[in-house]
C-alpha cells in the first residue's frame, strides 16, 4: 500500500504546471474572455483614434482655451481680435465625437450641412481655362432667388466673401456650405471659387491647379473686384486652399484688393506634411484616402491629363507623394517632388502678408501637422492673428450635443464682423488707394503651362497676360449640387482689358507732374542725407576714441614723461 502511494505521489510530482494552468483557464467562462478581449480592443481603439472623452469628462466638458499668437505691437489685435469673444474663449468638442479622426470622418460622411442652392457663374481665364464660381446671396437664403444685374453689382456695397476649398473639394463640401450659409444669412454675398476641373466643370485648357498655383485666385479676385468696386472683399481658404490664399497674399503684398482674410487648417509647409503623412499607421490611412481622391479627379479628366503626365504611374500610386511625382510636379515643371513642395509652400510668404489675416489650426490635425505651423513668422507679422486649439481635427471643429455648429465658422464670422466695423478697415482702404509696393512673384507661377492645339500638337506658353479679354459667362438658372443638369449660359461683357491697376494709373499720371515738383523733394532728401552723414562721421570718431582710450591713455602718459625728461636733460646741459 505504501509502495502504491509513493508511486502515485512520484507520478504527481512530474505533472507539468502548465497542465494545471490550462485546466484553471478552462474553468473560466467564455463570456469573460470575450469581455476582456472587448475591453482590450476598446483601449487600443481609444489610443489609436486619439479619443479624449475621459479627459473631457474629468474636466467637466469645459474644453480647452484658444491660444492666440500675435505681435505685441499689433493694432489688429488691439482693435479687432481683442473684441472677439470666441477667440478669447474655450473650444469644447462634441462629446460623442471627441477625437480628431472622428471629427474629420464625421465632416466627410455626415457633415450636417444646411441646404443651399448656388447660383453658378462660369469664369474664363486668359489661358482658356474655366472656373466655376458658385454664388450664394443673402436673398437666396432669406427671400429666395433673385436676379443679379450689372447695375446692381456696380452700386452694391454688400460685403463679398470668396471661399477657396481644399484639395479635391468644391462648393458641395459640408464645411463650405456651413460657411456660405452662415455668412449669407448675415447679409453677405458669398462666392465659392472652385478649382479647375472641380464643381462639375471640365478642363478646357492644358493648365491644371496645384498647391502653389495662385494665378486663378488672383484673376478671380480681380474679376470680383471689378464687378463689385464699392464692396469690401474678404477671402477664406481651407486646407490646401488656405495655403494657396496665404501664398497669394504674400506674393502680392499690399496690392491685394482684399480687406481681410482667414486661413483655416492650412498645411503651411507641404514638405513637412508629406513626411508627417508617412509616419504613423493612421496617417498612412489618410494618405491613401487623399490619393484615391486625387486619382478620381484625374479619371474625370483622363483625356487631357494623360497627354502630359505618367498615366500608368499615376494609376499605380499608393500615396500622395507618388501621385505628385507622376503628375503634379510634371505639370508644375519641377525637377523633383521636394522641389515642388518647397515652391508651393506658403511659409516663405507669411512675412509679406499685408492684409488682416486670421489663421486657425488644430494641434491634433491628422493631416496638417502642428510641426508645420510658422509660429515665429506669424508672431513677427503685425497683420496676422494665429489661433490654435488643442482639438478640432481637420476642418471639423464640431461643437454642441447635436454637432450642428462648426466652431471655426463662427470664429471667422465674428472676426470679419468686428474687422468690418473697426478703424483697421479705413486704414486698409487708404493703403489700397495709395499702395505701390513691388509684387513678389511665385516661382511656380513663372513656370509655363501647356496647351493643346487642334492638331494635337503640344505647346508651352508663359504666364504673361494675353491680349484677349476675359469672358464672363452667366448661367440662366440655378445650379444645385447633386443633380446632373445642363448649364445654359450667355456670354457676358468683356472687362478684363479695360481694368487698370493702381500702378498703371500712377505711371500715366507721372508726365503731368512738373519738373520742380519732382526736383524739390529730391534736393531736400539729399540735404537730409548729407547732414546725417556728417553726424555719423562725428559719432564714429567719438566711438573710436572712447573704445581705444584704455590703450592710448597709458601710452600718451609714457610719451609725455619721456618728453619731459628729455627737456630737463637739455636744460641742465645748457
Amino acid at each position: 500500500m505504501d509502495c502504491r502511494t509513493s508511486a502515485a505521489a512520484t507520478a504527481g510530482a512530474f505533472v507539468s504546471p502548465y497542465d494545471h494552468l490550462f485546466h484553471a483557464l478552462s474553468l473560466i467562462p467564455f463570456s469573460h474572455y470575450f469581455l476582456a478581449a472587448f475591453l482590450m480592443f476598446l483601449t487600443f481603439l481609444y489610443n489609436f483614434l486619439e479619443i479624449h472623452f475621459l479627459h473631457d469628462l474629468l474636466t467637466g466638458f469645459k474644453g480647452d482655451p484658444v491660444v492666440l499668437t500675435y505681435n505685441s505691437c499689433s493694432d489688429l489685435y488691439q482693435l479687432v481680435a481683442a473684441k472677439c469673444r470666441l477667440l478669447h474663449g474655450r473650444y469644447c468638442p462634441t462629446p460623442w465625437i471627441s477625437s480628431p479622426h472622428l471629427q474629420t470622418a464625421f465632416l466627410s460622411f455626415f457633415g450636417r450641412a444646411p441646404q443651399v442652392t448656388y447660383r453658378r457663374h462660369l469664369f474664363c481665364t486668359p489661358d482658356g481655362g474655366t472656373i466655376a464660381l458658385d454664388w450664394l446671396l443673402h436673398s437666396d437664403v432669406v427671400d429666395g432667388a433673385s436676379q443679379m444685374t450689372d447695375a446692381a453689382l456696380k452700386d452694391d456695397r454688400t460685403p463679398v466673401l470668396i471661399v477657396i476649398p481644399g484639395l479635391t473639394s468644391d462648393s458641395a463640401s459640408s464645411y463650405v456650405k456651413h460657411l456660405a450659409f452662415r455668412m449669407a444669412r448675415r447679409g453677405w454675398d458669398v462666392v465659392v471659387s472652385n478649382h479647375r476641373g472641380l464643381g462639375g466643370v471640365s478642363i478646357t485648357s492644358g493648365c491644371f491647379y496645384n498647391g502653389g498655383w495662385t494665378e486663378d485666385i488672383r484673376k478671380v479676385v480681380e474679376h470680383i473686384h471689378c464687378q463689385h468696386p464699392e464692396a469690401p472683399i474678404f477671402a477664406v481658404g481651407t486646407s490646401l486652399g488656405a495655403n494657396i490664399l496665404v501664398k497669394y497674399l504674400g506674393e502680392d503684398g499690399a496690392n491685394v484688393p482684399l480687406v481681410g482674410a482667414a486661413a483655416v487648417c492650412s498645411p503651411w509647409d507641404l514638405l513637412i506634411c508629406d513626411r508627417f503623412l508617412n509616419r504613423k499607421l493612421v496617417q498612412k490611412v489618410y494618405n491613401r484616402i487623399l490619393t484615391v481622391g486625387l486619382q478620381g479627379y484625374a479619371q474625370l479628366h483622363q483625356s487631357i491629363m494623360s497627354c502630359f503626365v505618367d498615366w500608368e504611374g499615376l494609376q499605380k500610386s499608393n500615396s500622395v507623394r507618388e501621385f505628385d511625382n507622376h503628375s503634379t510636379r510634371i505639370l508644375a515643371k519641377c525637377e523633383t517632388v521636394d522641389t515642388y513642395y518647397r515652391r508651393a509652400s506658403s511659409v516663405p510668404y507669411v512675412q509679406n502678408v499685408s492684409v488682416p489675416l486670421l489663421c486657425i489650426s488644430a494641434l491634433d490635425d491628422p493631416v496638417a501637422t502642428r510641426e508645420a505651423i510658422p509660429w515665429d513668422e506669424c508672431r513677427a507679422n503685425k497683420n496676422i492673428i494665429l489661433a490654435t486649439t488643442t482639438h478640432g481635427g481637420h476642418l471639423g471643429f464640431y461643437e454642441g450635443l447635436t454637432a450642428a455648429s462648426v466652431w471655426w465658422v463662427r470664429a471667422v464670422d465674428e472676426f470679419f464682423s468686428v474687422l468690418l466695423s473697426s478703424p483697421v478697415m479705413n486704414r486698409r482702404n487708404k493703403e489700397q488707394s495709395s499702395s505701390t509696393l513691388p509684387v513678389m512673384e511665385s516661382l511656380i507661377d513663372q513656370e509655363p503651362f501647356m496647351t493643346v492645339k487642334e492638331d494635337a500638337m503640344v505647346t508651352t506658353a508663359g504666364n504673361e497676360p494675353r491680349d484677349t479679354a476675359q469672358e464672363d459667362i452667366d448661367t440662366e438658372h440655378l445650379v444645385q449640387h447633386g443633380k446632373d443638369e445642363d448649364t445654359v449660359f450667355d456670354e457676358g461683357t468683356r472687362h478684363g482689358s479695360e481694368h487698370k491697376t493702381p500702378l498703371e494709373n500712377d505711371l500715366m499720371q507721372q508726365p503731368e507732374q512738373s519738373t520742380e515738383d519732382m526736383i524739390v523733394p529730391i534736393g531736400r532728401r539729399i540735404d537730409q542725407l548729407a547732414r546725417q552723414s556728417r553726424q555719423s562721421i562725428w559719432l564714429l570718431a567719438y566711438i573710436a576714441i572712447a573704445t581705444t582710450w584704455p590703450l592710448l591713455g597709458p601710452a600718451l602718459l609714457v610719451l609725455k614723461r619721456r618728453l619731459k625728461n628729455r627737456g630737463l636733460a637739455r636744460f641742465f646741459r645748457q
